[in-house]
């Protein structure tokens, strides 16, 4: 059975920006800390090795697969900064409009650096995430 790789864990979200090289990178990573604890009102939990995540919810697709996920997050990478917001939001496409310099995967929103987009809209981007996926998976 597949065994999902990215659970929140105890591990030192600290530490792990204090091991990110880049000093920009580990700069934002602190910046967006403060972001996303403030406008989430969750404290900042390691997700697997590189996730910080904010909050949790507990989904189950038709499928059948079921697990658990931070309504929230974001990694500070080698290549980008992932940031995590809730896919099929379908505010998610409006306020990345209005975003600044970004590019999309399904799951993610990839920057170069915080200083690229709208601090604005990411703390919109932060509660309407929490709010579509609170009314997603109720409970």
């Amino acid at each position: 059975m597949y065994e999902l790789k990215t659970k929140e864990n105890d591990n030192s979200v600290i530490e792990f920006i204090e091991g990110v090289e880049n000093l920009k990178k580990r700069e934002d990573a602190y910046r967006l800390l403060d972001i996303f604890t403030e406008t989430s009102g969750f404290p900042a939990k390691m997700w697997g090795p590189s996730i910080i995540g904010f909050g949790s919810y507990h989904y189950v697709y038709k499928s059948g697969h079921e697990g658990d996920a931070p309504l929230v997050g974001f990694s500070p990478r080698k290549a980008k900064i992932s940031l995590y917001f809730a896919s099929g939001d379908p505010r998610r496409e409006e306020l990345l409009k209005e975003f600044g310099k970004h590019t999309t995967g399904k799951a993610c929103v990839y920057i170069n650096k915080l200083d690229d987009v709208n601090e604005d809209v990411l703390k919109t981007h932060i509660t309407q995430s929490i709010q579509f996926l609170r009314e997603l998976y109720p409970g």
